[in-house]
């Protein structure tokens, strides 16, 4: 098999790091890659069904007639 050389990912340009500066920022830059593009899908829309609010109560309307549009739907 004809193997080619790679490319290193991080090429360090000014200093000398140690081993755990560049463990660091291997992590960093591995999470920032994998979180950008990593071949997620965007989260679907929450159906109007499973919305926690259609739990919660109408706040009530006094006033006359309020006693009949209690029972109508909505």
């Amino acid at each position: 098999m004809d193997e080619q050389p790679r490319r290193p990912l991080l090429r360090v340009v000014r200093g000398t790091p140690d081993d755990v500066e560049l463990a660091a920022l291997t992590a960093v830059v591995a999470g920032l890659a994998s979180s950008v593009g990593g071949g997620e899908t965007a989260p679907r829309p929450r159906s109007a069904w499973a919305d926690p609010a259609r739990r919660l109560r109408q706040p009530l309307r006094p006033g006359p007639g309020a006693w009949r549009a209690s029972a109508l739907p909505r």
